[in-house]
């Protein structure tokens, strides 16, 4: 079973280059473009981004990957958010925990995806896709030893979202949903030898059929898994906000995770982790996410 606890056709140019100090940044252009502009005269500095790992370990992870000068990109979005305990001072959103007749208040922060996760912490998770589709998410545990777990499509649910998956511009998709009870993941380390989670993270034009979605995580065969990842899986680029880690959810952010007719602004703070996939038009996009454990238990604060 997985180890999270639930207390529950893109234009060729893609990124603008930009030096800052030095080292050479990205700025996702057709990320930003494909949200909403804000109203006239607003502007704000567009994030930059710094590549993550290599192509050649990107190849190693898919040996029958295409070459990484095709023409033919689409990216995903992800943001992982870590809870902590609200402070006064804290000035953003906050996420409402219900323990019976008590509430807390959480304030979710940015961290960059190979960010070391220690056991009893509480995370959540953004997507966001330039493109329409379907989102479908795919949990394994790993061991020490390479192996991984039985897959379990932790999403979509019928619990969360109402079991709505789509994806579109500038709109995102949070898992847990901020209705779902509880709202969050809380991180448990279900063997000794396991030392993180893998996400296989989908984005399929049309819904996936076959599928019978519950309210709880669905078992997937392995052999299932492994032939969608022989079939869609591709040459993937990976770039983190600079900058990033560390940043509060905002109110917007909160308000377009709880509403489905909301849209994130090309004002609006973009994802943290941007994957970019070589993968032809209208084809399914696959990603792999994995986590990290520490062997550390996470600090409470009072």
């Amino acid at each position: 079973m997985t180890g999270f606890v639930s207390i529950l056709p893109f234009a060729f140019c893609l990124f603008a280059f930009v030096q800052d100090g030095g080292t050479r940044q990205i700025i996702p252009e057709e990320f930003v473009k494909s949200r909403p502009a804000k109203s006239a005269g607003a502007s704000a500095r567009r994030a930059s981004y710094r590549p993550a790992g290599s192509k050649s370990a990107a190849r190693a992870n898919n040996p029958k990957a295409r070459p990484s000068d095709s023409p033919d990109k689409a990216q995903l979005g992800l943001t992982v958010w870590r809870l902590r305990s609200s402070r006064a001072a804290d000035g953003g959103a906050r996420i409402i925990v219900h323990h019976d007749n008590e509430t807390e208040e959480w304030t979710p922060e940015r961290i960059e995806s190979n960010t070391p996760l220690r056991m009893g912490e509480r995370i959540r998770f953004s997507f966001e896709s330039p493109r329409a589709g379907y989102l479908y998410v795919i949990d394994r545990e790993q061991y020490a030893s390479g192996a991984t777990g039985e897959p379990y499509l932790i999403f979509p649910t019928s619990r969360t979202h109402n079991g709505d998956n789509q994806v579109a511009p500038g709109h995102i998709i949070e898992i847990p949903g901020q209705e779902d009870r509880p709202n969050f993941f809380t991180l448990k380390q279900t063997r000794p030898d396991q030392t993180g989670e893998l996400l296989t993270v989908i984005v399929t034009p049309q819904p996936i059929e076959g599928l019978a979605i519950g309210e709880k995580p669905l078992q997937l065969a392995n052999e299932q898994v492994e032939q969608w990842e022989k079939q869609w899986s591709a040459l993937t680029e990976k770039f983190e906000m600079t900058g990033g880690a560390g940043k509060a959810w905002t109110k917007a952010e909160q308000e377009a995770g709880a509403n489905s007719t909301r849209q994130l602004t090309q004002d609006d703070p973009g994802p943290q982790t941007i994957y970019r996939v070589a993968v032809k038009p209208g084809a399914p996009l696959l990603v792999k996410v994995g986590l990290r454990y520490s062997r550390a238990r996470p600090q409470t604060r009072k």
